[in-house]
């Protein structure tokens, strides 16, 4: 497995846009904290795949088709190998365009669950008046999570099924969620 470091400098050589970059560091963020929850003794591994998960997002071609795929190229022209579970993590994360990578266990269903809140939770900041990660609450992510028209890109059915998937009811899934965005919120320039 590849250091957090070693993460950094391929993500900073393949993805050249920082909302990307920031959006990478809040799954990680998040997977982190999920992990600590659920898997403490995997921390790291939850971690990387978080980090790692969109390093092909900029160079997939058609991501329906390639992205989740490119990645492993990637990695395998750079030399770097995740290990088993890591892969199928990231596979996880785009099961949606392929039926065949469905999650399997928390450590996957956690990625693909988490991957649409952190955009969620970016708007819900940036409408603020201060635009601060650090004054966001809870209820207010919520309001907006009932509202289809903002941040509609964000896949809240996928969200939901943190209950039923990781056993982790909605409420206390975003409020772990934003904790864990917000302790790196000057990372993510919020």
């Amino acid at each position: 497995m590849i250091s957090r470091d070693e993460a950094l400098i391929l993500i900073r050589k393949y993805i050249k846009t920082e909302n990307t970059i920031k959006h990478m560091l809040a799954t990680e963020a998040i997977m982190r904290a999920l992990a600590k929850k659920l898997e403490p003794e995997n921390e790291e591994a939850w971690g990387l795949a978080g980090l790692i998960h969109d390093l092909d997002y900029e160079v997939a071609k058609n991501p329906e088709i390639e992205h989740g795929l490119k990645i492993f190229e990637l990695l395998k022209q750079e030399g770097v190998e995740l290990g088993e579970a890591i892969e199928k993590t990231i596979k996880a994360h785009v099961y949606n365009y392929h039926p065949e990578w469905a999650p399997s266990n928390k450590m996957e269903w956690a990625l693909f669950i988490c991957d649409s809140l952190t955009g969620l939770i970016v708007a819900t900041t940036l409408v603020r008046p201060d635009k601060k990660l650090v004054t966001v609450e809870v209820k207010s992510i919520m309001k907006k999570f009932k509202q289809s028209a903002f941040a509609a890109g964000t896949r809240r059915e996928e969200i939901a099924m943190c209950e039923e998937k990781l056993g982790i009811p909605l409420l206390e899934f975003v409020d772990l969620s934003l904790k864990a965005m917000q302790a790196i919120s000057s990372d993510l320039g919020l």
